[in-house]
């Protein structure tokens, strides 16, 4: 099979996360901003999108060089060997970036990419005029750093975040991936207990009991390469009969999820049923401050209200001194509580022992990291 040279894109602050996933999956990556580099054949770019928790697609590098000039771009881009990936019917969009660059017109630079593609498709499959681009989708997109140009082609599709089981979401949902990611950093473990006290429509539950269930997460979504006729559909059916075979049912969960919005306890558990994970996962209506509990060494992760708008900040600064009167005595316990609210500690009544800067989208965000002390 063909070696690639692949990337997983990620947002920024979990690309070291992604990379210990790519590392547990046996590959070794190489770490850069917003992404790690990585090779593999057609069937690690099938596992790869079915299992990474944390990234947000898996790309092929189709080549790199530096451009100056138009010229430039155009002749290096029709030298790549595009009919090794594109058909004669191939739908092949090509988006495009250019940072700090000489070739800083990102129109020009798409359209000059795209016309030396269709230059170089027709010479090879000997085609005058138009490309018919009726088959299936070759996302491409023209990236070019400080005039470094990479041509890279999704094999994802919709972002690894749209794992399929999320049927209903409330109004600020936090994606799959950055769920995921909240449950990487803690020191959680499949015996312990585990809550999210504000938990909405269930991701950051739902997140925890996959991963405790060892059920990749991409089982329940299609992707791009699944159209491609060079990945063959038996490699695909093995790889997904190979991930579904690994879920563990031996395991017993202790997992929790309280929201005191019980129309929102409703949906997180349609979603759960959704993700299979429904009968692992404890659903309540239930506020923050009418949570009890006499186990030890839990972990709780929360992503709250953050108070944008003015007019919610009072009531959720309340939710934040309601969090540290009932979680600050459960001192074997570790929390962790995403925010974009940077005077956090001062509500919840605590310094925090780490803080981690994230990105929830746009939204700078920090993690606010309490770690608790075991006891056995």
């Amino acid at each position: 099979m063909t070696t690639y040279n692949l990337i997983a894109t990620t947002a920024s602050g979990i690309e070291a996360l992604a990379a210990n996933e790519l590392k547990t999956l046996g590959y070794h990556g190489q770490t850069e901003n917003g992404r790690i580099r990585f090779t593999g054949d057609i069937k690690d770019i099938i596992r790869t999108n079915l299992w990474l928790r944390t990234a947000d697609r898996i790309k092929i590098v189709v080549g790199e060089f530096k451009a100056l000039t138009f010229d430039d771009l155009f002749e290096q881009v029709k030298a790549l060997p595009w009919d090794d990936y594109l058909p004669l019917d191939a739908e092949f969009p090509v988006a495009g970036r250019s940072i700090k660059s000489k070739l800083y017109s990102v129109p020009d630079v798409q359209r000059l990419t795209k016309k030396a593609i269709v230059e170089k498709m027709s010479q090879v499959y000997h085609r005058r005029g138009r490309l018919p681009e009726t088959g299936a989708l070759f996302a491409l997109e023209v990236s070019i750093l400080k005039d470094h140009v990479m041509l890279t082609l999704d094999t994802t599709g919709p972002s690894l975040f749209k794992r399929g089981y999320r049927v209903e979401k409330g109004d600020a949902p936090l994606k799959e991936n950055m769920a995921a990611a909240l449950v990487a950093i803690t020191n959680w473990h499949t015996d312990m207990p585990f809550l999210d006290p504000v938990c909405g429509s269930g991701t950051i539950p739902i997140e925890a009991a996959l991963k405790g269930l060892n059920i990749a997460p991409g089982l329940k979504r299609a992707f791009s390469f699944e159209g491609w006729d060079w990945v063959p559909a038996e490699l695909v059916a093995d790889q997904r009969a190979e991930a579904a075979a690994a879920r563990r049912d031996d395991v017993v969960l202790d997992i929790m999820g309280a929201d005191i919005d019980g129309s929102m306890i409703e949906i997180a558990r349609l979603n759960a049923n959704e993700a299979g994970v429904l009968h692992d996962i404890d659903f309540k209506q239930l506020a923050v401050k009418d949570f009890r509990t006499d186990k030890h060494n839990g972990v709780i992760v929360a992503n709250p209200p953050y108070g944008e708008r003015l007019s919610d900040a009072s009531s959720v600064h309340r939710l934040y001194q309601q969090m540290g009167d009932v979680y600050r005595p459960l001192t074997s316990w570790s929390k962790y509580i995403l925010t974009s609210d940077l005077q956090f500690e001062t509500y919840y009544g605590e310094k925090a022992t780490k803080r981690r800067k994230l990105y929830n989208g746009a939204l700078r965000t920090d993690l606010f990291q309490f770690w608790g002390k075991r006891v056995h």
